[in-house]
């Protein structure tokens, strides 16, 4: 089973696409709530490349790293990759009149329920959001 998840981001297609692809943006937005944090990330966006970027409780108590490998890099458009229990994941970026829609369309996990899964991935996406306009108001 598959889900997808979107926002559409008041930003212009290359600055959406920097903030989502660059560690230095990764490590500010990717976290589902706020008692969690990205500390590290590391980005090698070519077909083949890897990536991985840890995910930690602020206070400590747990961490693990969600990583895996790209398939396919549609520079400015958008990539496919491979996490390392086999789930595919792909992401979209398309150019719209009000800015940047971002769909990303994933393999469910069989641990969490489907919409636990749905809404952890949404609220990640909705910190990039916020992240990418942020820098815009400064």
């Amino acid at each position: 089973m598959k889900i997808t998840v979107e926002v559409l981001v008041n930003a212009d297609l290359q600055h959406v696409w920097n903030c989502f692809t660059q560690p230095e943006h990764i490590m500010q937005w990717n976290h589902a709530g706020d008692d969690w944090h990205c500390p590290a990330a590391q980005n090698d966006l070519r077909v083949g490349g890897s990536f991985s970027y840890t995910m930690a409780a602020k206070d400590g108590s747990f961490s693990f790293d969600f990583g895996g490998t790209y398939t396919a890099v549609n520079a400015m458009n958008g990539f496919d990759y491979k996490l390392g229990d086999e789930r595919t994941v792909q992401l979209v970026f398309s150019k719209e009149a009000e800015g940047t829609r971002v769909t990303e369309t994933f393999d469910i996990e069989n641990e969490n329920p489907a919409e636990m899964q749905q809404m952890g991935w949404q609220m990640i996406l909705n910190n990039f959001k916020k992240h990418a306009e942020s820098l815009l108001e400064k």
